[in-house]
This record gives structure tokens, sequence and C-alpha cells, in this order.
């Protein structure tokens, strides 16, 4: 059982229990009423509101939001796979903005799972089914053609396990995904960025249309950060993802096209044979 202290906000208190990837803490928002933060070994994971669903604190989520908001007309339902599970806080914003969506989440901590559940109850009504298993088997499991949406984040000890970064797992990405479908990851780089650079040649190397969203610090290696690529076969709404980034609280810039191919420096695709581990973040990144 987690052990527990008082907060600020009267009846709420933290949570911290022993997960299968390390120590989870849900810290209470002091902003908003039954709002969470989810920490592993103290690096922030996921916010979620359970009152509201469609608010997305973090940097990183509201850029996917952008793309799920984009993916197809405004409350049309979708269907979804999350390939890792944090708070299940992006499926949650799913379930919320397009009702009657169908979502499979894959999250391999299962521990995690059965604490997310028990203190952040999904809706019963959301049409959310989990897995604890590993991302890629997870994957496999998803029928040909099924998917709208593919969304990778994935971390375990702050970096992305190196089966998930090659063209072989997006060989799979892409069997799941209709042909109208979209891939949108969640990468975490610094300087010199060579984590970055090689996940969008091995992305350019199996889809037809990227797109990056970040930080413009992030994108000039001046700093660790998150990029969010987004890839698919069919044109993506690049200018409707531009507006949305610059006007977020934090703005991100989007990169597409030839600068997005410049970008890359003539990095390899990674294959299975030659994939490693997103790198780690330095301590400072986590205060």
């Amino acid at each position: 059982m987690g052990r527990s202290r008082n907060t600020r906000r009267g009846s709420a208190a933290a949570v911290e229990e022993p997960v299968d990837g390390g120590t989870a803490r849900l810290e209470p928002d002091p902003d908003r009423d039954r709002a969470w933060t989810l920490l592993i070994d103290g690096a922030p994971q996921s916010h979620v509101d359970l009152d509201d669903p469609a608010w997305l604190s973090f940097e990183y989520q509201r850029r996917i939001g952008h793309v799920i908001d984009l993916l197809a007309p405004p409350g049309r339902p979708v269907h979804a796979v999350h390939l890792g599970g944090g708070a299940f806080t992006l499926a949650r914003y799913v379930a919320a903005t397009r009702p009657r969506s169908s979502q499979q989440v894959v999250e391999r901590d299962a521990r995690l799972v059965q604490l997310v559940r028990r203190a952040l109850p999904l809706d019963p009504n959301a049409r959310i089914r989990v897995r604890s298993a590993d991302a890629r088997a997870g994957l496999a499991k998803v029928p040909d053609g099924w998917a709208d949406l593919v969304v990778a984040d994935v971390f375990s000890g702050a970096r992305t396990p190196a089966h998930l970064t090659s063209a072989e797992f997006l060989d799979e990405v892409r069997r799941a995904l209709k042909p109208s479908g979209v891939y949108a990851a969640n990468l975490a780089d610094g300087p010199p960025l060579a984590h970055l650079r090689g996940q969008i040649a091995t992305a350019a190397a199996r889809f037809g249309e990227l797109a990056l969203i970040a930080d413009a610090a992030v994108l000039r290696g001046k700093r660790f950060g998150n990029a969010i690529l987004v890839a698919a076969d069919a044109p993506l709404p690049v200018a409707d993802l531009t507006r949305r980034a610059a006007s977020d609280p934090h703005p991100g810039r989007v990169e597409h096209g030839r600068p997005l191919t410049d970008f890359t420096g003539g990095a390899p695709p990674v294959t299975d044979e030659t994939a490693v581990a997103s790198p780690a973040p330095p301590p400072s990144v986590f205060g």
C-alpha cells in the first residue's frame, strides 16, 4: 500500500508506491481540484485533471493534443493505440473530445496500471482497453489497418527503449495504421541531437509525410527537451499544426519538408541491429 502525506488541499494527499519501473508518486495539483501529476523516480510523466480530461498541462501532451484535434473533423470517433500509458492522459483526452472512440493502451508496468486505475479511475463509459504488455508486443496484437492514430510515449528510466526506435518497429506501426492513419511519437534528446536526427531519418524511410514540433531551443541543440514527431502517408495539416503550436503557452516550432530532411544531416535510418535507447536527460532537466 502506498504512503501518503497531507498537502495544501485539505483531504487531498500525495500517493507514493513502488511500481515495476521504480517509485511512482501522484502529486495533487494545488491549483486544480482533482488534478494530479504522475512522477516516476522523480521524473514527471503525466498530468491529468479528472474533472476536465480535455485540459492538457504538459507541453508535449498539448502538442500531441493538436495532432489529435486535427486527425478528423471535431468530435468524430477514432480508433487510437497508445504505446505507454502513464496516467492515461491522452486516452482520456481522446475520450473527452471524441466520444465513442475505441482505444487501446499498452503499458508494460502492470503495477503502475493498477495504481492509476485505483487512484485515477477511468470513465466507465470510455471505450478504453488497457493491456499490460511490452509496447512492441502489444502493438503486434492490433489488427491490420485498425488504427487512425498510434501514439508512442514510452520511457524506461527516462529513456525510450532501443527496440521502439527502429525501422522494423515502424513497420509494425504502419501495419496497424489505416492508410489515412497518423503516427505521433514523443522523442527526447539534447545536443548534439544524434538520436533525434536518426529518428527522423528512420521515419522518413517508412512514411511519406513528416513534421516535427519542438521548442526552437531544442531544435537548435541548445538544451535537452521533447520533440513530437508526426508521420503519415497522407498529407499532414502542417499549417494548422504550425498555428496551434505557435499559440501555446510555451510556443513550439514546426519543421517539415526540405528543412526537416536537411535537419537529419545525412543520419542513416535506425534498424533493430543498430538501435540504442534514447539518451538519458541531464539531472538539471528535473531540477
